[in-house]
């Protein structure tokens, strides 16, 4: 069990490593963009209970203000 817990913990540490490098080509509106499509789609989620449809509409309102922002 411990040798699947450390395997697990690897995988997920190299695929949150890899995810970030992924960022380093966006311009900033492409970062902002991005980061108020996860805060908005976190937001949905917490408001509406889980909801699926608070989930998108959190995401899809949040990557527009993201997008305004400069």
């Amino acid at each position: 069990m411990k040798t699947l817990y450390k395997l697990t913990t690897g995988v997920v540490t190299l695929t949150v490593l890899l995810s970030l490098t992924a960022c380093s080509g966006m311009t900033t509106r492409e970062k902002n963009t991005a980061v108020g499509a996860g805060v908005g789609a976190v937001a949905g989620s917490v408001v509406t209970g889980g909801s699926t449809a608070g989930t998108i509409g959190g995401a899809a309102v949040g990557g527009v203000i993201g997008h305004s922002v400069r």
